[in-house]
């Protein structure tokens, strides 16, 4: 892969990684937010739990997310991060709140698209450079170029 597309790789894989694994995290700890704001009166509606448990089981979820794009799981990572997050824009948008984050996460969304499908081009790529690497010689494997 061009070093350009790597070092775009790399940013994207450490932001979108470490932004989900720490805001999961939050959910156990509202130092950044008290998460619940945000959260859609009707879904729970829908679990018998507390707004708070709800929260920390999607604290788990997203931080699951976070370490599958951090570690050798990019591009699926990338991808259920892409979904996501709009459907926690779906979730605002529902509520008719916080347009701006609804906004804010359809952008992190497809940030999130396009890590994973340059992850694909990645894997593609690192594919075909060992298949490469490891064609057989045309002589055979004791040939001696004398």
């Amino acid at each position: 892969m061009d070093r350009r597309l790597s070092s775009t790789w790399w940013t994207l894989k450490i932001a979108l990684g470490a932004a989900p694994l720490l805001a999961g995290l939050d959910k156990f700890f509202n130092v950044l937010t008290n998460w619940s704001d945000y959260l859609n009166p009707r879904a729970l509606e829908l679990v018998p739990v507390s707004a708070d448990v709800f929260m920390r089981g999607v604290g788990v979820i997203e931080m699951v997310v976070g370490l599958l794009i951090l570690t050798r799981w990019t591009k699926l990572g990338a991808y259920l991060a892409a979904c996501w997050l709009v459907a926690i824009a779906i979730n605002l948008v529902a509520m008719e709140k916080f347009y701006d984050i609804a906004v804010r996460d359809c952008l992190l969304a497809v940030a999130a698209f396009a890590l994973a499908r340059l992850s694909a081009v990645r894997q593609t790529s690192e594919v075909s450079s060992d298949a490469t690497r490891l064609e057989p010689s045309p002589r055979g494997i004791l040939s001696l170029n004398l």
